[in-house]
């Protein structure tokens, strides 16, 4: 089941880089697009334009999932996500920058 990706979807387009990392740390195509559409934190990712969310992971040890995306395409084209990669933080992460709000309606969107 982990080795089954469909490398573009409708709305999401997945890197080979995500995909290497998913299997990495366990992680499904359900589970990132549940921490894009709903995360607990959302910051500035490393990317010019990139978007970092976090999800809490559950498990006796506390440790954070996060998924980093942009947005492609522009007003021609249909907008789609492109998830650049996926991790899981060892334990509490420290807060950085955060997203504007015109950013997170026009992500809400499309989602």
């Amino acid at each position: 089941m982990l080795g089954n990706f469909v490398h573009h979807r409708e709305r999401y387009a997945w890197t080979s880089h995500a995909h290497m990392k998913m299997r990495h740390y366990r992680l499904t195509e359900s589970r990132v697009k549940r921490i894009i559409r709903h995360p607990v934190r959302t910051e500035e990712g490393v990317l010019p334009n990139g978007i970092a969310c976090m999800h809490v992971a559950e498990g006796r040890h506390y440790s954070e999932i996060w998924a980093m995306y942009v947005l492609e395409g522009g007003k021609d084209k249909e907008k789609r996500i492109k998830i650049i990669t996926a991790w899981r933080y060892p334990g509490k992460s420290p807060s950085r920058d955060p997203i504007p709000a015109d950013i997170l309606r026009e992500i809400r969107s499309l989602l």
